[in-house]
């Protein structure tokens, strides 16, 4: 399963079904001072799915704007929210990560509770999933703001980690088994609802891990932020008790805009849209190990640096400056990208080349802001314009 290398870009695939390069979100997160965020114009994977009927909830961090009111997550198709706008948060105190400032609201409002972030998230899914109605379809969006950091976890998570030297990593270890704890809560609490019987659960990961995974006997190369295997590849887990065999790995490669195009249409929701979804539907693979008709795939591209799979075949592309270098590898059979064979492989490089440019030619420009010198970090993060 790829996902896009940062936060930003991540969340924009799964809800569009487009790569972030079509409307410029492609070249980082969308940081604290900035005013931009999704474009409005952008249709949701929620917007789509109350088309067809369903409520709609994001509970957990947004990442995708919040400096105008259009750009929030209920002027994006959501009918209720709760969470946290920017993308770094203090589990306890609930500010930014960096800057400070309440970050936490409901429904737009400014929101002071006490708790750890991951168990707060998860009580309020938990609430929502038993006090819905189930004649009404429901399209959750459980968004965690674990595991990302400032790392921190209460001691019932954090003991039984002293064999790690390292404190960060430490800490890390406890904030996973924190969230562990929370998605097994809210599933039991799933498989304890009116919801359970006709429920298709989805777990991803939005980027890979911000330590660098590059080491011996490591499964993948690099981490979050990069082109390599680290950062574009993560865990799926899909569940639909009575509909799927469980126990199955798919083999065929995926992308997180392939979610917006699928769910839709299990939601007998309509994809006829001004703007075409770069996605597919998954599920033939998925249900049926059936291939898809797709023979290359856009993993990511920031506007300097892009990957691109075709079959077992990945490139990496980098641009600085004037010089640009291509890799080439068979992650079919070399998962952690050691073995780079461009040089073995001129013309094939020459292809895969030729069709990632054909994308970046195609990309928007980005929506990018730099820090203002005057950046002042507010008390309350919330929309500064209409």
């Amino acid at each position: 399963y790829y996902t896009e290398p940062l936060c930003t870009p991540a969340r924009a695939a799964i809800l569009t079904g487009r790569y972030p390069l079509r409307y410029g979100l492609h070249a980082g997160n969308v940081r604290p001072w900035a005013r931009h965020g999704l474009p409005p114009d952008e249709r949701t994977l929620a917007e789509a799915l109350r088309d067809a009927g369903y409520a709609t909830s994001i509970v957990g961090k947004w990442h995708l704007g919040y400096a105008r009111q259009s750009l929030l997550p209920r002027s994006q198709g959501f009918d209720h929210q709760y969470g946290c706008y920017q993308g770094s948060i203090d589990y306890y105190e609930h500010t930014h990560g960096n800057f400070g400032g309440l970050d936490w609201h409901r429904d737009g409002v400014p929101l002071r509770e006490k708790g750890y972030a991951t168990d707060l998230i998860a009580d309020e899914a938990i609430r929502q999933i038993t006090n819905h109605d189930p004649d009404t379809p429901f399209f959750l969006y459980l968004a965690f703001t674990a595991a990302h950091g400032p790392y921190a976890a209460p001691e019932e998570c954090a003991q039984g980690y002293d064999f790690i030297s390292d404190a960060e990593h430490r800490a890390y270890a406890g904030v996973l088994t924190c969230l562990d704890r929370a998605v097994g809560r809210v599933v039991d609490a799933l498989d304890q609802s009116a919801l359970a019987d006709n429920a298709l659960l989805v777990f991803c990961a939005d980027n890979g891990s911000g330590f660098d995974s590059t080491a011996p006997g490591a499964d993948t190369r690099h981490g979050k932020g990069t082109m390599y295997e680290g950062a574009l590849r993560v865990p799926a887990i899909v569940r639909w008790r009575g509909r799927l065999d469980g126990g199955r790995s798919v083999a065929t490669p995926v992308h997180a805009v392939d979610w917006y195009p699928t769910l839709v249409r299990l939601a007998g929701g309509s994809l006829d849209q001004p703007r075409p979804v770069d996605g597919v539907d998954i599920w033939p693979a998925i249900a049926r190990g059936e291939p898809l008709d797709r023979d290359c795939m856009l993993l990511s591209y920031d506007g300097t640096q892009g990957a691109l799979r075709c079959g077992d075949w990945k490139l990496v592309s980098r641009t600085l400056g004037k010089m640009r270098t291509t890799e080439l590898y068979d992650v079919a059979h070399d998962l952690s990208e050691r073995s780079d064979v461009a040089d073995a492989h001129a013309e094939l490089v020459a292809e895969l080349t030729r069709a990632l440019d054909r994308f970046a030619a195609a990309a928007a420009e980005p929506l990018y802001e730099r820090k203002p010198e005057s950046f002042t970090p507010p008390a309350i993060w919330q929309p500064i314009e209409p």
